[in-house]
């Protein structure tokens, strides 16, 4: 008979028990030894024991071993284990890659405030990120054009507690875009863009089922060229609808229009 052996670590060296909590698909988590964030994508049996597959929000795919203290889930230590059959529910994602808060209510709209270019621009933020922005009180305007910026940055008057980002379509370096950009940026307002033309060609072409977008010669409108060179009727508006509901989450969007999206909400809502 095996007599007891009690345990001698003192307390304070003594490792405090975490929570194992299944590897569900769509489970959020970031692995603590690499800070790599994503998505559950599937757990595997291997020689080396078991692994999860994670997905980040721009699509990179990475293996980890499901070791114990591996992870860090809403900034806590976990130990993640291969889900059983007839388990809980699946955490759920909004369309942006964040942890879906059920029965979280809007939070009471800031000062601060996120312009785009124009209404498609607007369309397409509250497709992706409208779940994030409501629950952070960040409302989204759209401008109309970029000509106008300097007084309405002016009217707005931002501050430490009223913030201004600005999202500009096309912004590369010499363009009239540019020059504007740098005329009201501050340490209130921040002015990004992404490379295109238009924020149509922010969405891959592969959700919208087309090999790429088309090159629209200079001097021509180029959403009524793209309606052209696809084949499309020339509705533009329609084409818009279109294209917006081929938009499910951000893995159907170009990380170049993620990675300024994000840094603007970013920026209107943490603290200095």
């Amino acid at each position: 008979m095996r007599s007891y052996q009690p345990d001698l670590t003192p307390p304070w060296k003594r490792s405090a028990p975490v929570p194992e909590v299944p590897a569900e698909p769509d489970l959020v988590v970031e692995e603590v030894a690499t800070g790599f964030c994503g998505a559950v994508i599937r757990c595997e049996k291997t020689a080396q024991g078991p692994t999860v597959t994670l997905e980040d929000r721009f699509g990179k795919h990475r293996v980890f071993p499901m070791e114990p203290r591996g992870f860090l889930l809403e900034g806590r230590v976990v130990t993640l284990v291969r889900p059983g059959p007839g388990g809980p529910g699946r955490p759920t994602r909004t369309a942006s890659g964040s942890v879906a808060v059920p029965g979280a209510r809007a939070r009471v709209a800031r000062a601060g405030r996120i312009y785009v270019e124009g209404r498609h621009d607007a369309e397409l933020v509250e497709r992706v990120w409208g779940d994030d922005l409501r629950i952070e009180g960040v409302v989204v305007e759209y401008l109309e054009g970029v000509d106008d910026l300097p007084a309405i940055v002016g009217e707005f008057a931002p501050g430490p507690d009223a913030r201004l980002g600005v999202l500009v379509d096309h912004l590369v370096p010499g363009s009239k875009e540019s020059r504007i950009a740098e005329r009201v940026t501050g340490d209130h307002v921040l002015v990004v863009g992404h490379p295109y033309i238009d924020v149509w060609e922010a969405v891959k072409p592969s959700s919208v089922g087309i090999d790429a977008w088309p090159v629209v010669p200079r001097g021509q409108d180029w959403k009524t060229g793209v309606c052209r060179a696809l084949g499309w009727p020339p509705n533009t508006g329609a084409a818009w609808q279109h294209i917006l509901s081929k938009v499910r989450s951000y893995k159907d969007l170009e990380p170049q229009l993620l990675g300024r999206v994000e840094e603007l909400i970013d920026f209107v809502t943490l603290p200095d």
